[in-house]
């Protein structure tokens, strides 16, 4: 019998690898970093055989040449390693994958991409990195667009997390499987729309996200001058309703935001909540618990852990 044992949301941000000495909020980087190894102590416990990894694309290994709204690894995942996250080929549970893709399709409920040589970038690899070293699992790897609009609504999100559900617990073979969305909470990354890049360098962004496709590494200097010069713009006391909601097993009201509510209200960076929506959709909305919430500036970022265990409740 297949079962899903465990979920967690965890934010990420490579700023964690590339300039952890110049972090000024060191205890509350330390109270995050030491939750990511807390949760991954949990997911050690719950013995999983595969993960789910749901995360964002950040335009490397996405580009505006294709944005599908959902995309499934289903054979050859590479991840791109930039900044200090893992890089290249990662182990893929290529059995579970067809199988959830075959599910959504095959049963009208979703006509999700698949990838057969999927590159990831550290919208999942950061969590590779932190959450999963050394536990000899398999993934399943979905991508959701959560940056190219238009973008999928997070009522669609939801659904789709649900529909995952139902197609997991029907495998016919034997799989304990865990669940992660790994993004957001509140921030705003100085990303344009790329349908109106206004100045020089939203014009090099646009460039870089359309171009970069067998280069992308020529635009990552500029670019990420780019997002070290931007201010923080983190919302505490919305993150600290979202993971309320979580907490009490309501992250589905989430989806009452629209997408551009969500960005007036959050930043374009939460969008990334689609991961975690997805997450708890997958773990029928159980109540979660929060491991830590710490607004950090110089990662732009407010940061959380939280994990969705269906074996207390």
């Amino acid at each position: 019998m297949t079962e899903i044992v465990l979920g967690v949301g965890a934010s990420h941000s490579t700023l964690m690898n590339t300039h952890w000495e110049e972090t000024i909020h060191k205890d509350r980087a330390g109270r995050f970093r030491d939750a990511l190894y807390a949760a991954r102590e949990e997911l050690a416990a719950a013995r999983p055989d595969t993960v789910i990894l749901v995360g964002s694309n950040h335009f490397r290994g996405f580009w505006l040449d294709l944005i599908p709204s959902f995309t499934i690894g289903v054979g050859e995942c590479l991840a791109s390693g930039e900044s200090g996250t893992p890089k290249g080929p990662q182990p893929v549970d290529e059995p579970l994958a067809r199988h959830i893709a075959g599910e959504l399709v095959d049963g009208g409920r979703f006509d999700v991409a698949f990838s057969a040589r999927l590159q990831i970038d550290h919208g999942q690899s950061h969590a590779i990195q932190y959450l999963l070293d050394g536990l000899g699992v398999e993934i399943v790897p979905l991508v959701v667009n959560v940056f190219a609009p238009p973008l999928p609504t997070l009522d669609r999100c939801e659904r789709l997390g649900r529909a995952i559900r139902e197609a997991v617990l029907a495998f016919p073979g034997d799989r304990r499987v865990a669940v992660i969305g790994s993004g957001g909470l509140s921030h705003r990354l100085p990303w344009p729309d790329w349908r109106a890049p206004d100045g020089d360098d939203e014009e090099f962004m646009v460039g870089a996200w359309l171009n970069g496709r067998d280069n992308w590494q020529d635009y990552d200097a500029r670019r990420r001058q780019i997002i070290r010069a931007a201010e923080a713009a983190i919302n505490t006391d919305f993150d600290n309703e979202f993971l309320t909601l979580l907490e009490g097993g309501k992250a589905a009201r989430i989806t009452e935001y629209t997408t551009e509510r969500l960005e007036e209200v959050a930043g374009n960076g939460a969008q990334e909540l689609r991961t975690w929506l997805l997450m708890a959709a997958l773990l029928d909305h159980v109540p979660g618990r929060r491991l830590a919430y710490e607004s950090i500036p110089e990662w732009l970022t407010g940061m959380a852990v939280a994990v969705l265990d269906p074996t207390t409740t």
